[in-house]
């Protein structure tokens, strides 16, 4: 078993390596907190960015009508006063608003405000991932009052309101117009004002007329850094006060082990992205039900999960991520883990052998090492276990190339993840099993499996997600979810792989850190020891 160890150490070490072209931040002395990243952020408008990082600093800048109680999963309102008052039919939402908040800019927020954030949302064709395709109208039906007609009921429409891009942003510092966009800007209500935006570091100062109290630091330095290494040797130097994304596997290890020694605090958390094998359903042999039950067999996540990524994600046997109310592990109760046997009987069944072996394209990012080493292990696995009754051939793309490419159908199978946008199963269960036009011949032609690379198409599906979407009784809504997810075990149209843990490290004398549900930090609940 001597290649396992060769292979992970010398994929880490590449990890390891130190830039030495980019000077060491220096942790603020005043009270400010300095917060380092390897995020890229090309846009913080909020009717424009897609980026995790771009909502997280949304999250502090800005407010929304709803949001959830730190700590928990239970939505609470934020610009609002009240969950919303809906009409019998589900179309209808009332909500009545907060008074006395102001903009960063001095503008006076109400129900005209409102409605234009959500609007401008609606309208800008951004590439934001929610854009409100649900909603009829939104408007102002008194001075502190919304409207929100939607096209057809949706249950989980107050869930997707707490989404960052929804947030209220001034009428008078942005525009209702196609493609106008304040990529380097920001105007909301929320704790903090931005200050600025720049290639390396980005400032943000707590806004002294805030509605919600008085942040518990004077402002947050956000340093972006090029790489893993130098935002591991930042926090290890103590030139930054906090670490999150962008740490490889080697260096969370490192850190996590030395944490009790020099004081440091690791949060981690179950993370909202999810990894899924992707089959295309018109790419043989992967058109046949049993080659994709054979290959969901052979995935051995508990493995994926020691060797490959030392503990650092959960397996994942649904689309829902684990810690979700309402998930299923229908994967491991229909298929297992490495149960190769099963896995040969299915090919059999399906008329493979050694002398006819079904032969799998798998792809993977290029640029990301994770997914190599796991699609290297996976193979691996399969020819020592399988034999040559199937034979996996790796190759690999840039990430945007494979974004761009996937609806053409050009991939047999792909390694992708996905973060959801609102917590909700919905986001995890319509993004993947959608499809708005195609039948059981030509499978998906146009909607949201097509835009995968799966191309699945049911008509059970389709009825099932827009009954879930509908259902008001929760204990109705929830056994139409568990028979979405039996359906996907059934069929097959994704493999779940793992769901991904997120990390936050944190210095010696800083309070108040957390990550949220949502995987977001509260940047206004951290303070420094003085």
């Amino acid at each position: 078993m001597k290649w396992w160890r060769s292979l992970v150490l010398f994929c880490l070490c590449a990890f390891l390596a130190v830039s030495c072209g980019q000077s060491t931040p220096t942790a603020s002395p005043d009270g400010r907190i300095v917060l380092g990243t390897t995020a890229t952020i090309s846009t913080i408008d909020p009717a424009d960015a897609s980026s995790s990082f771009a909502s997280m600093l949304l999250y502090n800048l800005s407010d929304r009508l709803y949001t959830y109680k730190l700590g928990t999963n239970d939505l609470e309102p934020q610009l609002a006063t009240a969950l919303p008052k809906v009409s019998a039919d589900g179309l209808t939402y009332t909500i009545p608003l907060r008074q006395g908040v102001v903009f960063h800019d001095g503008t006076p927020f109400n129900a005209e405000a409102m409605a234009f954030s959500l609007n401008r949302l609606r309208e800008n064709k951004g590439s934001a991932p929610v854009r409100l395709s649900e909603v009829e109208a939104v408007t102002a039906s008194g001075e502190y009052e919304l409207t929100i007609k939607l096209e057809k009921p949706f249950t989980a429409f107050p869930t997707l309101l707490t989404f960052t891009g929804a947030c209220a942003v001034s009428p008078k510092a942005y525009k209702i117009e196609a493609d106008a966009f304040q990529p380097k800007e920001f105007v909301g209500t929320g704790p903090y004002k931005l200050t600025k935006f720049g290639t390396d570091r980005i400032r943000m100062e707590a806004f002294d007329q805030y509605w919600g109290g008085k942040p518990a630091n004077p402002g947050v330095d956000i340093q972006l850094l090029s790489g893993g290494a130098n935002l591991y040797n930042s926090f290890r130097t103590g030139s930054i006060d906090l670490a999150i994304q962008g740490l490889a596997i080697e260096q969370i290890r490192n850190l996590r082990d030395d944490a009790e020694n020099r004081g440091w605090q690791m949060i981690e958390q179950p993370g909202g992205s999810i990894s899924v094998l992707v089959p295309n359903l018109r790419s043989a042999p992967l058109d046949k039900l049993e080659v994709r039950q054979a290959l969901a067999a052979a995935v051995d996540r508990p493995l994926l999960q020691s060797r490959v990524f030392a503990g650092q994600i959960d397996p994942l046997y649904s689309l829902l991520p684990n810690h979700m109310k309402g998930q299923k592990p229908v994967f491991q109760a229909a298929y297992g883990d490495g149960k190769f046997e099963q896995a040969k009987a299915r090919l059999q069944a399906a008329g493979f052998s050694t002398q006819n072996p079904a032969v799998i394209e798998l792809w993977y990012r290029s640029n990301i090492t994770n997914d190599q080493l796991a699609a290297l292990t996976l193979k691996a696995l399969i020819k020592k276990n399988l034999g040559d009754i199937l034979k996996i051939e790796l190759n690999s793309v840039e990430s945007t190339t494979a974004y761009n490419r996937l609806e053409q159908g050009v991939y047999p199978t792909f390694i992708l993840d996905w973060s959801g946008d609102y917590f909700d199963p919905d986001t995890y269960l319509y993004p993947f099993l959608e499809c708005s036009k195609g039948n059981a011949e030509t499978l998906c032609e146009s909607g949201q499996s097509a835009a995968w690379g799966s191309f699945y198409f049911s008509d059970q599906a389709n009825q099932l997600l827009a009954a879930s979407r509908q259902e008001q009784d929760p204990a109705k809504r929830q056994k139409l979810l568990e028979q979405l997810q039996q359906i996907v075990a059934t069929e097959v149209p994704f493999i779940p792989m793992w769901q991904g843990k997120d990390y936050l490290f944190v210095q010696k004398g800083i309070t108040g850190a957390s990550l949220e549900v949502t995987q977001k930090v509260p940047f206004w609940k951290l303070k420094k020891a003085s």
